[in-house]
C-alpha cells in the first residue's frame, strides 16, 4: 500500500459523508450544506476532486455540546423578507430596502418559478443588526442609506458574493486555490486581463470554486443564477482584481503555477489595502444613523437567538 493510499484509507475511516452527517446532527441537507458554508461544522478534503468529509470529532463536538441539536439549529436558523421583517418588527418594504442596501448580507438564494430570487438571511444576523441599529427601524431613512440605494439600487447579490467568497476562502488550504477563489467571479474577459499568462490563467480556471452546489435545470433560472455568481459594478470588479493580484503574488512565491518551470516576470503586487478596506467597498450603512445614548432593550426573540450557554467560542 502507497502512503497516498494509507493517508485516504485514514481519512475515511476518520471521516463520515455529508450525508450521513447530516443524519447524525440531526440537520436536513440543506441546513449541514449552509452549516459547512457558515464554518459551523468542519469539513476535511477526501481524494482529489471528492466531495468533503465530516471529521467524526466533529459530529461528537456538536452532540456534546449544551442544547445539541437546538442550539446548532438555531444558528443556522434562516428567513426570508416576510419572516425576517415580523422578527425585526417592521414592514416588508422597510426590510427590503435595508437589505437592498447593505445592511446584512444574505446567506443564501433560490430562483423561483416566475425567475425571480428569493434571498434568505440568518436569523442571528438580524438579531446582531437590529441590537446595534434600532434607529435604523423607525422614522425617516437616513441619508447615507439613500445616497447608498441611489449609488447601487441593490446590493445582495454582491453582499453574498463577498459572504461565500469568504467562506471558500477559508476552506482553500493551496495558495493557488486561494487565488482562484476572487478568479471564481470574474468573467473570462476580466481574467484574462488580470492574468495575461496562459499556463496561470489555466490553472485558477481549473481550481475556481463553485459558489453554488448546483445550478438549476431550467435554461432561463440557470441564466438568472449565471447572472448572480460575476461581479457586476466596477468598482466591485476592481475589488476582487486587486485580491486576485495579491493572492496571486503569494502563490507565486510558493511555487510556479502547474505546467511552469519558473514562474513569469509580473509587476508587484498591490500594496495590502489600509485596515477600513479589507472588504469590498461597501459603505458601512449598519451605522449611519447611530446616536449616542442608550440602545433599546432587545425584543425577547433575540436573546432567545444567543442564550449564554449557546454562543460560540
Amino acid at each position: 500500500m502507497t502512503v497516498r493510499q494509507d493517508q485516504d484509507r485514514h481519512v475515511a475511516e476518520e471521516t463520515v459523508p455529508q450525508a450521513r452527517a447530516a443524519r447524525e446532527l440531526e440537520l436536513k441537507p440543506r441546513e449541514l450544506e449552509l452549516a459547512v458554508q457558515l464554518g459551523e461544522v468542519r469539513t476535511v478534503a477526501a481524494e482529489p476532486g471528492g466531495r468533503r468529509r465530516v471529521p467524526r470529532q466533529e459530529i461528537e463536538r456538536h452532540r456534546s455540546a449544551e442544547g445539541f441539536p437546538k442550539a446548532l439549529r438555531t444558528r443556522l436558523w434562516v428567513v426570508g423578507t416576510t419572516e425576517g421583517a415580523e422578527l425585526l418588527g417592521i414592514g416588508p418594504a422597510r426590510f427590503a430596502r435595508l437589505a437592498r442596501g447593505g445592511c446584512f448580507a444574505p446567506v443564501r438564494f433560490y430562483v423561483n418559478r416566475y425567475r425571480v430570487v428569493v434571498w434568505s438571511y440568518l436569523a442571528s444576523d438580524l438579531a446582531d443588526f437590529a441590537d446595534g441599529n434600532p434607529e435604523l427601524l423607525t422614522g425617516r431613512t437616513p441619508a447615507l442609506l439613500k445616497a447608498a440605494l441611489d449609488k447601487h439600487p441593490d446590493r445582495r447579490a454582491r453582499g453574498w458574493r463577498a459572504r461565500r467568497l469568504d467562506q471558500l476562502r477559508a476552506q482553500a488550504g493551496d495558495p493557488w486555490e486561494r487565488a482562484a477563489v476572487p478568479a471564481a467571479v470574474l468573467d473570462l474577459g476580466e481574467l484574462a486581463r488580470a492574468v495575461p499568462d496562459p499556463d496561470e490563467r489555466a490553472c485558477l480556471c481549473a481550481l475556481r470554486p463553485a459558489l453554488v452546489p448546483s445550478r438549476p435545470d431550467a435554461a432561463a433560472a440557470r441564466d438568472v443564477v449565471d447572472d448572480l455568481l460575476l461581479a457586476e459594478d466596477p468598482d466591485e470588479i476592481e475589488w476582487y482584481r486587486h485580491c486576485l493580484a495579491a493572492a496571486l503574488a503569494q502563490a507565486r512565491a510558493a511555487r510556479p503555477a502547474p505546467g511552469r518551470a519558473h514562474p513569469p516576470t509580473a509587476p508587484p503586487a498591490p500594496a495590502a489595502a489600509p485596515a477600513g478596506e479589507r472588504k469590498p467597498p461597501e459603505a458601512d450603512i449598519g451605522r449611519a444613523g447611530e446616536r449616542a445614548g442608550e440602545r433599546a432593550r432587545p425584543p425577547r426573540w433575540r436573546a432567545w437567538l444567543r442564550p449564554r450557554a449557546w454562543r460560540r467560542t
